[in-house]
């Protein structure tokens, strides 16, 4: 019969010894669920103020298009809508106007000899949004007038809602953003494009 030295039979318990288990499981899982409890939250205000934003904006957008549009009061009431979901964010709004939809975005008409995409070396070119030099995004700045379609967009940062201790900063920083598309009432007779040309340099 072979029996064990003396000094390894407690060994033989501690192994068998079951007490402490429970607690050694839970930390080792705990970091993990409390992980996935804040991506959770994390998550659910995103989606959820994505989805305040995209509305608010499309009423914004809406109600801009009259004669009577106030964009100041429209921006004023995407931020009451989606502030609450997302306290102390950063609110930036641009407005860019063009004569039909098949402009969004288009540049000036001009003549690219060197075919490179850019008005340059001399090349002519059509003065089309009428402010003095080419513009490879025939879009104005502002609201439009009658007829006038509207790009609106807008751009939300906010903080993560919960923050853990030793993570770098720039991971709890957020971008939402909403972009509508428009075109204002016939309250007037629209505006047409300029004819002017001038050349590149």
């Amino acid at each position: 019969m072979i029996r064990r030295p003396r000094h390894l039979r407690p060994l033989r318990g501690l192994v068998a010894d079951r007490e402490g288990v429970t607690a050694l499981e839970f930390a080792l899982i705990a970091p993990t669920f409390m992980f996935m409890m804040i991506g959770s939250l994390d998550l659910g205000q995103m989606a959820y103020g994505s989805v305040l934003l995209n509305g608010a904006v499309e009423k914004a957008a809406r109600d801009s298009t009259l004669e009577t549009a106030n964009t100041s009061a429209a921006d004023t009431m995407v931020k009451g809508m989606v502030s609450p979901i997302l306290p102390n964010a950063n609110f930036t709004s641009t407005r860019t106007s063009y004569f039909d939809f098949v402009d969004v975005g288009r540049p000036e008409r001009w003549n690219d000899g060197n075919a490179d995409g850019t008005c340059n070396n001399s090349e002519a070119y059509v003065d089309e949004n009428i402010n003095g030099h080419w513009d490879n995004d025939i879009g104005l700045d502002g609201n439009g007038g009658a007829n006038d379609v509207i790009v609106y967009k807008v751009t939300v940062k906010y903080k993560a809602l919960i923050q853990i201790p030793l993570v770098p900063t720039a991971w709890y920083n957020r971008t939402l953003s909403a972009t509508t598309v428009k075109k204002n009432q016939p309250f007037a007779y629209q505006e047409g494009y300029g004819s002017n040309s001038g050349v590149c340099s």
